[in-house]
């Protein structure tokens, strides 16, 4: 029954990890290899192929090009446009001319001008462009560059958080498909165990030893092992193509894992200490940090955008004199100015200063969620401290469940060696020193079991305490 409950709990590790996993990218070049992966080779992989974490490269590549181009606010914005207009009726224009009038007496030409009127028909076409540029400058402007800066480092937090987090859980899942693996192998030597004792029974029962009773139990409890190594074997299948997609790898291809470790060697932690330092490097920890950093600043620029801002405009109206249906456009002369300025403008919103206005209830909410923010923070450093605290025991747990496990395997070892030598006495059957190994070897697995669980227990302190994964196992922390 407990085997039972392992292996259980390890199928379901195994498959909140792969959910929702999506197909690989690439395939293996040969159908038949069999690829061979160690745990920083299936993390190399998980980290180029994972596709939520591809997300959060894209996301934090986005925010960084908006932090270094946060500049590009203080361009002008300039419009050009082209207005070809019809009047709905005809019009003429009238006005006086001058007209030299020195051609009537014997005076010298062009020393004496005259005016006469005149009247012309208005074409009912014209051509007119405009041009307008402006800029408008505040305080907001600068705070909303600190606040690009601030949410491009938020997303690298967040980023490395994702990536930290997938190491931690694929070097988790490879220890645990290692385990299930050896409890496979142990379930089969159970079953061929439960064979042999089947066999002896049934020549026991012939030789009128044994009641048909025992016979039949022999059989009963050879059968009920059957549906656990089949749902055994089909998790591991499952199991394996999950990893292998996961990996990049399509989900058929065939691959071993390579064994790690055999041997963990135990360590004593500084409760205080550990605390200490995953209060300012647990990932989690430190992208709540910079949110709340990047709340004040955007309560900062929400804020700077109430004060007075300088606006500067620039604007010209040509005005084509012609009628553009029959006249060459091109022709620069009938091209006039019909009006143009630069304006600087100095404007402040009063509204925005009454207390009950959204603008100003926009920063009061922006303090209720910082506000919120911190409690959050310090309920998360507290719940860290727990966590660390009860992540300290489990391991001092399994450490002296391993050690206790280490005196079961020289008494198994023992048991073992004194079955052998009774059995070349003649004293005991194969069958006795069969059972005997195989409870060496379940010995054993159930030390692999507490070694894994010891390992597993330290990515989830070197996750909580934000260090490289390996750091505690190899006793580099400082």
């Amino acid at each position: 029954m407990r085997k039972k409950l392992i292996i259980v709990s390890l199928f379901l590790k195994l498959g909140i990890l792969f959910c929702g996993q999506l197909p690989a990218q690439e395939a293996q070049k040969q159908k038949g290899e069999v690829l061979r992966v160690s745990p920083n080779q299936a993390v190399d992989m998980a980290i180029k192929n994972n596709l939520s974490l591809e997300s959060a490269r894209i996301s934090s590549s986005t925010k960084k090009r908006a932090s270094d181009l946060s500049w590009n606010q203080f361009i002008p914005n300039v419009t050009v446009a082209g207005n070809l207009l019809r009047d709905n009726k005809e019009s003429t224009i009238s006005g006086m001319i001058p007209v030299d009038m020195s051609s009537m007496g014997s005076l010298p030409p062009g020393s004496i001008y005259g005016v006469v009127p005149y009247s012309v028909e208005a074409p009912q076409w014209h051509a007119a462009g405009s041009i307008q540029a402006s800029l408008t400058l505040s305080a907001a402007m600068f705070s909303n560059m600190k606040r690009l800066r601030l949410d491009y480092q938020t997303g690298m937090i967040s980023f490395a958080k994702a990536k930290a987090q997938l190491e931690r859980d694929v070097r988790k899942a490879y220890n645990n498909m290692l385990l299930l693996q050896e409890n496979i192998s142990l379930l089969k030597e159970n079953f061929d165990a439960a064979g042999r004792r089947v066999t002896m029974a049934q020549a026991n029962y012939r030789a009128g030893l044994v009641p048909e009773l025992t016979f039949l139990q022999a059989q009963v409890a050879r059968e009920n092992m059957k549906p656990l190594i089949d749902q055994a074997e089909n998790g591991l299948r499952l199991s394996r193509a999950q990893f292998a997609m996961f990996l990049g790898l399509p989900y058929d291809s065939p691959f071993e894992l390579e064994p790690v470790k055999s041997e963990t060697d135990f360590i004593s932690f500084n409760v205080q200490d550990l605390i200490s330092k995953a209060a300012s490097g647990k990932p989690d920890i430190q992208e709540l940090r910079y949110s709340i950093l990047l709340l004040r600043s955007a309560r900062k620029t929400q804020l700077n955008s109430l004060l007075p801002a300088l606006t500067l405009s620039w604007n010209m109206m040509p005005t084509f004199f012609g009628d553009p249906m029959k006249d060459n456009l091109g022709d620069m002369d009938k091209w006039k100015e019909q009006g143009g300025r630069f304006t600087i403008s100095l404007g402040l919103r009063l509204n925005s200063l009454l207390p009950f206005s959204a603008d100003f209830q926009g920063v009061k909410n922006m303090d209720d969620q910082i506000v919120g923010a911190n409690i959050g923070l310090a309920q998360m450093i507290r719940g860290t401290e727990i966590e660390i605290y009860n992540t300290v025991l489990a391991l001092e747990k399994t450490r002296i469940s391993a050690e206790a496990q280490t005196q079961t395997i020289r008494l198994a070892e023992r048991s073992y060696r004194l079955s052998e030598q009774a059995y070349r006495a003649g004293l005991q059957d194969l069958l006795q020193v069969r059972n005997a190994e195989l409870d060496l070897k379940q010995a054993r697995v159930s030390m692999l079991e507490q070694q894994f669980n010891y390992l597993n227990g330290l990515l989830d302190l070197e996750y909580a305490i934000g260090v490289p994964f390996g750091t505690l196992s190899s006793k580099e922390i400082k």
